[in-house]
């Protein structure tokens, strides 16, 4: 196995996956397009997608949608402009659009590179244990060859094969999340006018059927109205659109997941956008 690897995307969790990466003896080259996010991190950090090609035979991209991911590979100095890419793996930990997906495979193919979606579910302190959720899909050669590389990031892997199958698992996984953050919002501003103070609320919902992972991630935000992003609004509104994205071109209606896009849309125009996703409860709380 190679001892050196390119990431891509410094953002929160491309941060937390250089500090695993480097934890676990990774000699690490890095980009990002805002270069101000590299500083103090512990990382060899490139002027160029294309110069991260030229290092490492392991690429793990971390963007924040489509069309970063577009924007990397097809500028002058982006991923499929390098003359290197035979023979290596791109690991695309993004959570793409259904669509670009199948642009992603041929493109990266063309150049004699292996693509595989390995789109993540968990929070930054997981990211940093190396204990994330993987959900992989792409030739089953370069899965294999890239297993060590995703362990090394992931305590549970779900290999699904079919190019798309992880994109469309991650989407309708994040519809989970995001409906029920919205009902958590929703329960605590009607709590609220009910006549109960917040903290008891959250006691009593994290005792009763509120009792979930989500929960238990944004209890203290919520009680502190603490809302530094970990998951964006935005992000998790772009999910949203996507998974109806997904569910026209299925004939599949989708109801909860519906409602719950248009509560994060309240919040992206109350300028929540930047904020943790569970500042969707602020926008509920103010209307």
């Amino acid at each position: 196995m190679p001892i050196k690897a390119g990431l891509i995307g410094l953002g929160q969790m491309g941060k937390a996956l250089a500090t695993r990466l480097r934890a676990e003896g990774v000699e690490l080259y890095a980009w990002n397009r805002t270069l101000t996010k590299a500083r103090d991190l512990d990382a060899i950090i490139s002027d160029t997608p294309a110069a991260v090609v030229s290092k490492a035979d392991i690429i793990i991209l971390n963007l924040s949608d489509s069309r970063a991911v577009r924007d990397v590979m097809g500028r002058k100095d982006g991923l499929l402009s390098s003359g290197g890419l035979g023979g290596k793996t791109i690991i695309d930990t993004t959570t793409n659009h259904p669509a670009d997906i199948e642009y992603f495979y041929p493109a990266f193919a063309e150049k004699g590179a292996a693509y595989l979606e390995a789109p993540l579910a968990g929070s930054i302190i997981e990211a940093m244990t190396g204990s994330l959720t993987v959900i992989v899909s792409g030739p089953e050669a370069a899965y294999k060859a890239a297993l060590p590389w995703l362990e090394k990031i992931g305590e549970d892997i779900f290999y699904l094969g079919s190019p798309g199958l992880a994109t469309r698992a991650k989407l309708i996984n994040n519809m989970l999340l995001g409906v029920f953050m919205a009902s958590i919002a929703e329960a605590i501003v009607l709590a609220e006018k009910a006549g109960l103070d917040r903290t008891t609320a959250l006691e009593i919902f994290s005792k009763g059927a509120g009792a979930s992972a989500i929960l238990s991630a944004k209890k203290e935000k919520l009680q502190k109205e603490d809302f530094s992003p970990h998951f964006k609004t935005s992000l998790m509104h772009k999910d949203l659109k996507s998974l109806q994205d997904l569910a026209a071109s299925l004939n599949a209606p989708i109801f909860t997941a519906s409602m719950a896009k248009e509560l994060f849309t309240l919040a992206l125009s109350k300028n929540s956008g930047e904020e943790d996703f569970s500042s969707v409860y602020k926008a509920l709380k103010n209307l």
